[in-house]
């Protein structure tokens, strides 16, 4: 599995976290604030892949962009980045070895908390 770091969503954070979008919620709080299946189809089906792509920091190259297996990382809920979120795949970044993925997460949650 190849993940890279997806730097259309990397901006996309960094503007809605600019624009005050952002969910300051505890570490433990994305399994509960987590869009649904339903939500993610819901989403897709009104705004295409390529806007959802914005809202993950990986991307897997052995899955076609079309497919929802293709992004990696979720940030937020489609409205907000949130806090949750970025620590989540922080941590599942560095555990996979995805050090850039893991790198530029953790700024995001420095620009979240330093707001």
């Amino acid at each position: 599995m190849t993940v890279k770091l997806n730097k259309k969503a990397l901006e996309n954070a960094k503007h809605l976290i600019r624009d005050g979008k952002v969910a300051k919620d505890t570490r433990d709080d994305w399994s509960e604030h987590a869009p649904s299946t339903d939500d993610e189809n819901a989403f897709l089906d009104k705004h295409g892949h390529a806007e959802y792509s914005k809202w993950f920091l990986g991307v897997d190259d052995e899955h076609p962009d079309d497919q929802k297996g293709h992004y990696k990382f979720p940030i937020g809920d489609f409205k907000k980045i949130h806090r949750c979120a970025v620590i989540s795949a922080e941590s599942r970044a560095g555990q996979y070895d995805y050090d850039d993925i893991r790198d530029a997460l953790g700024k995001l949650l420095e620009k979240i908390d330093g707001d």
